[in-house]
């Protein structure tokens, strides 16, 4: 299924992988395991003889999970660190085929047209290139198959959005930051823990999905879950507010 191209760098996932996995994996993170991993199975639906392939990822819980359900995965991600933990926790026996390639989104290591599925999880606001991402996630998809892609919710989560505590007024509300406006920004998302983000705004996530024929057939926008609400009280206080946005959409055009 491979094919020689160039996998992108990453620096700050390399140096940061260890606090990934610490945070976000084997259980830890609240909404992996409530909400983000139980949707990307209902939607996806992994099967025998289904071919999906993760894109970006990381140490490889999505794609484990997808395995054990049992479709044959591919996962790929930049991150050397990420790659070769996801090795060591991948486990032959949980389900039937897990294969892993070093590559990035913006250049997937996979033959036009050959899987089923493509899983995006939390990856392209931190993709610099989104036209030359979607174009790569059409181009492996077969014609019918499906993309699912998860987000960090363009709108609600917008760089200088938060819920906000005004004492002199006395009133909370969830502000929203400039949202129309494409920025990149770096975001210290914990201590010492500095990544960088692409914000876009919705319409230009639909433009480049049209463009490289990507139909749209959902979009969810789930709110947080209780796990993730019990952390904090201002988290509990924007229940209403969604953290992450989820587009499906199936491969257009006619089988050769």
């Amino acid at each position: 299924m491979s094919e020689t191209r160039t996998p992108g760098g990453n620096r700050e996932w390399e140096e940061h992988a260890d606090w990934w996995r610490a945070s976000f994996t084997a259980g830890r993170d609240p909404e992996y395991e409530e909400q983000i991993l139980p949707l990307v199975r209902e939607l996806v639906a992994p099967r025998p003889g289904q071919i999906v392939l993760d894109a970006g990822c990381g140490e490889g819980q999505v794609g484990r999970m997808l395995s054990a359900a049992g479709a044959t995965v591919v996962g790929c991600d930049a991150s050397a660190a990420q790659m070769g933990v996801a090795g060591e926790r991948s486990d032959p026996r949980a389900g039937p085929v897990l294969l892993l390639t070093r590559g990035a989104v913006e250049a997937l290591p996979v033959r036009d047209g050959v899987v089923d599925a493509v899983v995006v999880v939390l990856v392209l606001e931190h993709v610099a290139d989104l036209d030359v991402a979607i174009s790569e996630i059409a181009r492996v998809t077969r014609v019918g198959g499906r993309a699912v892609v998860v987000l960090n919710h363009p709108l609600f989560q917008t760089p200088e959005s938060g819920w906000i505590d005004d004492r002199i007024l006395g009133e909370s509300y969830w502000r929203v930051g400039p949202y129309l406006l494409e920025q990149t920004t770096q975001e210290e998302v914990d201590a010492g823990v500095r990544l960088t983000f692409h914000h876009r705004p919705l319409s230009r996530y639909v433009a480049a999905f049209v463009q490289s024929g990507l139909v749209i057939e959902e979009l969810l926008e789930p709110p947080p879950p209780p796990g993730f609400l019990s952390l904090a009280p201002e988290y509990a206080q924007s229940c209403d507010i969604p953290r992450v946005l989820v587009l499906v959409a199936r491969r257009a055009g006619t089988e050769k």
